[in-house]
């Protein structure tokens, strides 16, 4: 089953950016097919990636590259085994790829690392504020059945409003062991992609 839905989500890369309440539901649900224990602080930063890319966790080039050779040796000892990539939120500007891919001899470190360095670009806007997106998706998660609890959701929205990243939720760690980096779409189908579905189809 999560190899269809990734399948899924993978052919959506193609697809422009849709910005109806039933294309937000549908990522939502699918996350939730895919991921499970996903809370509403797993959904805010699917859509946040999406929407701002990784520009937010780069601010020394030397460290991010360092700091990858660290958790691909984090991500090596991982017995959960995560898909080889995946988009975010609901209009796939970002794709994640995971670690794995470099584990596997699909990706070098440094294939993966530029990629993502050179996705940290500023996005154009879209016209309306994060915190007014925000507020619709939680609202459409909320319908779907993502239940927050007024604590967090109070917490998201000033996130929200100050455009702020958050980690996944500890439940998310804990059972999916995230260990991917966030790339720009065109990047990854031009650069990454094949290499990746070449070696994962031998």
């Amino acid at each position: 089953m999560r190899n269809v839905l990734l399948i899924l989500l993978a052919a959506t890369l193609c697809a422009g950016c849709a910005r109806t309440n039933n294309d937000i539901e549908q990522a939502v649900r699918r996350q939730l097919e895919v991921y499970p224990l996903s809370t509403m602080q797993d959904i805010y930063k699917s859509f946040y990636q999406d929407r701002f890319g990784p520009g937010h966790m780069i601010t020394d080039t030397l460290a991010v590259r360092e700091y990858l050779l660290y958790e691909v040796s984090v991500a090596d000892a991982d017995t959960v085994p995560n898909p080889y990539y995946e988009n975010v939120g609901d209009c796939g500007r970002y794709v994640r790829v995971y670690l794995r891919c470099v584990n596997e001899g699909m990706l070098t470190a440094e294939q993966l690392s530029d990629a993502f360095l050179r996705s940290a670009r500023p996005q154009e806007q879209t016209g309306q504020s994060w915190a007014d997106e925000w507020k619709n998706i939680e609202r459409i998660a909320n319908r779907t059945g993502v239940t927050c609890p007024a604590e967090l959701s109070e917490l998201l929205r000033e996130a929200a409003e100050t455009e702020r990243a958050v980690h996944h939720s500890e439940a998310y760690r804990n059972a999916y062991h995230p260990h991917y980096r966030i790339i720009e779409r065109s990047i990854f189908a031009r650069e990454l992609q094949a290499l990746i579905d070449q070696r994962s189809a031998e």
